[in-house]
Formats: C-alpha cells, structure tokens, sequence
C-alpha cells in the first residue's frame, strides 16, 4: 500500500535520507530503527508531507502522494503520531479527539468506541483538559485522535518514549490489534528494540540517513540490527 521510493531530503544545505526506499502493507508492521540524528523522523515527515522532498517518490495506493499537502494525504488516510505526542494542553480530551474530524466525512464525524475499547482511560477523562493528563495518558490520546480519522496507514514516531512500562503494554497490544485486522499499515519509528521486535513484521534500520539493513521479520539478526542502534 505505501512505497517509499529512493527519496533524498534535505533541511538546507544537509541532507538528512540519501535514496531511501520503505513499503508498508496492510496488516503489517514495518518498524524503522536506528540511533538518534539518523533520518528515522525525518522519513516519517516525508510520508506525512511535512517535509518536502528532493528526489524519488512516495507511493500510497497507487499514487504518487510526493507532492501531496498534509492535509490531502490525511485525507487520503494518511494518519501520524508525532514524537512528543503534541496534544492541545488546553482543550479536553474530548476536544482533542475532536480534531481528528478534520480530514474525514461528515457522516464518520463522531469517536468510534474502539478507542475507548483500546484505551478506557480515555472514556473516563473526556472532561479533562490534555495538558492534565500524564505522559503515558497523553501518548493514547495521540493515537486516538489518529485513529478518530480512520486511517489506513498510522505512522507512530517512537510512542514509547517516556512512557510508564505498563503503557508501553497497552500500546503494544493497541498496534497488535489494529495490525490483525488486516485493512491498516502501519509504520513505527522506535528506540526500544524489544518493543519494535515483538511488533514487527518488516523492518529497515537507517544510519546516517541511509538504509543499512531491512527486510522481514524471519530474516532479522538481532546483534547486527542492536549495533547500529547502539551509541
């Protein structure tokens, strides 16, 4: 569904990804690994359009998206949980999830109760305002409000950092069950590599913004994969 195709990027006169190529599929996970500076949420910002790029093309359903605003690939299904998570401190929970009707139908315009299945803590907070809730808290809402626009591809940028482990588990068990369902890609940049391992069906570690080593989960070699993601 998505393909990656030989992109180079650049912030100036740096180039942060030299020709690289990433696919995702429905009902699988490709995890992007790799150290810190070395292209990964880069990449990410590519397939969402907030970064323009220099060279190649990004495929998602048979369209080249490369020239593509956010806003039309969000239309297009196109949904992403920055690193950071970035929820409206102010706004209620509610709210926030709110801002997820942006790119979708009229009709689809409500919270599905699958969010609140996923992450009940949600359903009990829908008065509370975002900036009150704790980091781990946060992170759900982020992915909530993601999956308020239906998405058929779900870019996460590390939804692991500086969560309480306990989360982490929810989150896992949230990718797994949206992966089973089989009509969502899904595409996750993470440093933690027990969490990306035990998620991933496809992967592509980059160094120096260039991918270094990829392919299924069968044919990952684990000490090569932790060297490049070692400091």
């Amino acid at each position: 569904m998505l393909a990656v195709e030989s992109i180079n990027l650049f912030y100036g006169a740096a180039q942060a990804l030299r020709g690289v190529s990433v696919s995702a599929t429905a009902g699988r996970v490709t995890c992007v690994l790799g150290r810190n500076g070395v292209g990964k949420s880069s990449l990410l910002r590519a397939i969402i359009g907030h970064q323009p790029i220099a060279a190649g093309r990004i495929i998602w359903n048979g369209e080249d998206v490369s020239k593509l605003s956010p806003h039309a690939r969000a239309k297009r299904g196109i949904a992403y949980v920055p690193q950071g998570r970035e929820i409206f401190p102010l706004l209620s929970v509610k709210e926030n999830l709110e801002t997820g009707y942006a790119p979708v139908r009229r009709a689809d315009r409500f919270v599905p109760d699958e969010i609140f299945d996923l992450f009940p803590v949600l359903k009990d907070m829908m008065g509370r305002r975002g900036g009150d809730l704790s980091g781990g808290q946060q992170q759900q809402l982020a992915i909530g409000r993601a999956l308020v626009t239906r998405p058929k591809l779900l870019v996460l940028d590390e939804p692991t950092e500086g969560i309480q482990p306990s989360i982490i588990k929810d989150i896992g068990r949230a990718i797994e069950y949206l992966r089973s369902k089989g009509d969502m890609a899904i595409v996750l940049v993470e440093q933690y590599f027990e969490f990306a391992r035990d998620l991933a069906d496809d992967f592509a570690v980059l160094d120096r913004g260039a991918v270094v080593l990829a392919g299924d989960k069968a044919s990952m070699v684990e000490k090569d994969v932790r060297r490049h993601m070692s400091v």
